[in-house]
């Protein structure tokens, strides 16, 4: 198994910036896919960015695309998500989320596909 935590969260105004981590302990070494999710007030959770187990694919929500940016450094067991341009709709719990896979090019987006995941950080942007 593996723990994931979240950090990075915070208060910040529109168009700022803020980079979440999220940091892994465990079986890290085990290949696994990761994944942002984010859970605005009152709403479903959903998806944000994935990334493969071998960096080289990453996949965005629409809403994101061009201001958000998925990381991976496997030497620290942490994944990344930069978030530039920010928009009082990205206001959420922001989740991260891990899967083992078998493939190194394999990205997920749905979140019934990934079986880890951390306690989330707050994100709120204010107008």
């Amino acid at each position: 198994q593996v723990q994931l935590v979240e950090s990075g969260g915070g208060l910040v105004q529109a168009g700022g910036s803020l980079r979440l981590s999220c940091a892994a302990s465990g079986r890290t070494n085990s290949r696994y896919v990761m994944g942002w999710f984010r859970q605005p007030p009152g709403k479903e959770r959903e998806f944000v960015a994935t990334i493969s187990w071998s960096g080289t694919n990453t996949d965005y929500a629409d809403s994101v695309k061009g201001r958000f940016t998925i990381s991976r450094d496997d030497t620290k067991n942490a994944v990344y998500l930069q978030m530039n341009s920010l928009k009082p709709e990205d206001t959420a719990v922001y989740y991260c989320a891990a899967d083992m896979v078998f493939s190194s090019s394999i990205i997920k987006i749905g979140s019934s596909a990934y079986d880890y995941w951390g306690q989330g950080t707050q994100v709120t942007v204010s107008s």
